[in-house]
């Protein structure tokens, strides 16, 4: 089942022009891409929404990719989120010490767009199988008792996917701009839709469920 739609993407990068042609295809592939033109403007932006994943340029002016990728893994709010590093330098060294920086994938410019929309979905379905683990403390978890048929709202199938991605109803309410209230009714809902007995439960059956 295919869920880009569901993602957000944080795209930086200093060439305008990178940014929309990355941009453009990222959104015909049903991705919602929010764009910035160096790491001190996506940290701003990673104070009001919280990305999928990151395309991060190397090179920029204010705050290069290394900077702002420290930054990101430095905070438990943005420490699991993907990070695909593009730069125009390729020689070993420099894919070294972008990855011992922290991003997941590194790749070199000039670079084919259906290369980087494959990395894209390889990163957040390896960031998915990692949550899906954690989540379920072992390999020997027990399987999830979940009620027959169950249909969520679309306002529940999107506060799951936040829940999924480990925000509590507080980050939550804040992202979809309702009451804290609201958000913990639409868990219990779903919490007796499924017969489910907590939040962790409900995350793990959505990623296993491919709804996130």
């Amino acid at each position: 089942m295919k869920t880009s739609s569901n993602k957000r993407l944080l795209l930086i990068d200093d060439d305008p022009n990178l940014i929309l042609l990355v941009k453009d295809f990222l959104e015909f592939r049903g991705y919602e891409v929010i764009a910035a033109e160096n790491g001190r403007e996506a940290l701003e932006l990673l104070e009001e929404k919280l990305p999928d994943l990151i395309i991060c340029d190397v090179m920029m002016p204010e705050m290069d990719g290394y900077t702002f990728v420290e930054h990101v893994r430095e905070d438990p709010r943005t420490n699991w989120i993907p990070v695909i590093f593009l730069s125009a330098k390729g020689q070993s060294q420099d894919r070294v010490k972008g990855l011992n920086t922290g991003a997941d994938v590194y790749m070199v410019k000039p670079f084919e767009p259906d290369e980087l929309v494959a990395q894209v979905e390889a990163a957040l379905n390896q960031a998915s199988r990692l949550l899906a683990r954690k989540l379920a403390g072992s390999d020997n978890a027990p399987p999830l008792k979940v009620r027959a048929g169950v249909e969520l709202t679309p306002t529940e199938l999107k506060v799951v996917q936040w829940v999924a991605r480990g925000m509590a109803n507080r980050e939550i309410a804040l992202e979809m701009n309702v009451s804290q209230r609201t958000i913990e009714s639409h868990v219990s809902n779903m919490l007796g839709k499924t017969g489910l007995h907590n939040r962790t439960e409900l995350a793990r059956w959505a990623i296993e469920t491919n709804m996130v």
